[in-house]
């Protein structure tokens, strides 16, 4: 499934994608199970299917199943289409609108590391920090530069989604606890990751608007080897970003056995995973963002994550 947080007027919902637009998960879920002759009334359907994902990841494989069984159904009726609403009438938003808790892996691609000076062997350990959840945007939303900040930068990164409460898996049980995958933006103020000691890496990274996720959460049985996805980045309409995550210095596996080492990774927690080279503060002559500038992520089996900078406070 390639699951979506969406809002049609002031209402959040959880859907589907599908070719034509947005499923209303709660709507096919309540269709299904009538059919089913489960007696489940709309309302039963709706708790079952809340408009929050978090929730929804938190009520475990069995509801998630029921999901897929109630796409599946529709997608062999006559009338399949007719609950398909169009993605003009529909605002998609960030899969985790506020995820519990944002991590991330520090220069975690050997040839990302290597331009920025390292040794991909002299990282034994990931270098983890973590973004606030407050800085969740969505598709389309804007990335607010503010004012104080003069090295605004981008990073194209594929993100996990945790969906099982996990502490101490090992890397075989790993795949078990991930609900899916996303793309995140990790945008940065490098003047406050780089230019001062001690750095402020997490403040740099949390700012208002500094986490663009989306544009939907793909599930494991649609994305099965997250090791060997291309991932690109077009800042302008000029390719800035052209990696695949084969070159990362610790797998997915590792990285959440390595966490869950440490603490707890619950329903809906974030992991982005690192990125490719072609970051603007590398780049010779070094090539910030400005308002107005439009940047594209693609992944492949995910789709496209689109943003445009704006002025901030």
């Amino acid at each position: 499934m390639k699951l979506v947080t969406f809002s049609i007027g002031s209402e959040q919902r959880i859907g589907a994608l599908s070719p034509g637009g947005v499923v209303d998960l709660a709507q096919a879920v309540a269709r299904y199970l009538a059919q089913e002759s489960r007696g489940v009334s709309q309302s039963r359907a709706a708790r079952l299917v809340p408009g929050d994902m978090v929730q929804l990841l938190s009520q475990g494989d069995e509801v998630l199943n029921i999901c897929r069984q109630a796409l599946a159904s529709r997608e062999g009726a006559a009338d399949g289409t007719q609950d398909i609403l169009p993605m003009t009438a529909v605002r998609v938003l960030a899969p985790v609108t506020r995820p519990g808790k944002i991590l991330g892996v520090g220069r975690n691609y050997g040839a990302h590391a290597k331009e920025a000076g390292l040794s991909p062997s002299e990282q034994k350990q990931p270098r983890i920090f973590a973004k606030f959840s407050s800085s969740v945007i969505g598709p389309d939303a804007g990335i607010p530069k503010p004012k104080a900040v003069e090295k605004l930068d981008y990073e194209t990164e594929l993100a996990v989604v945790i969906g099982k409460r996990a502490r101490n898996v090992s890397e075989a049980e790993a795949g078990s606890v991930i609900a899916g995958y996303t793309i995140v933006n990790d945008v940065s103020a490098r003047e406050l990751q780089l230019d001062v000691n001690p750095p402020q890496t997490s403040f740099a990274k949390s700012m208002d608007g500094f986490c663009p996720m989306g544009p939907c959460l793909v599930t494991p049985d649609e994305l099965p080897d997250p090791g060997r996805l291309d991932i690109k980045c077009w800042l302008n309409g000029e390719l800035v970003q052209d990696g695949n995550t084969a070159d990362m210095i610790f797998s997915v596996p590792y990285t959440i056995s390595y966490l869950s080492r440490f603490l707890t990774l619950e329903p809906g927690d974030v992991l982005a995973t690192g990125t490719p080279p072609g970051v603007g503060v590398f780049r010779k002559p070094p090539r910030f963002l400005r308002p107005g500038d439009h940047l594209r992520m693609d992944i492949s089996g995910i789709g496209s994550l689109t943003n445009v900078v704006v002025e901030g406070l």
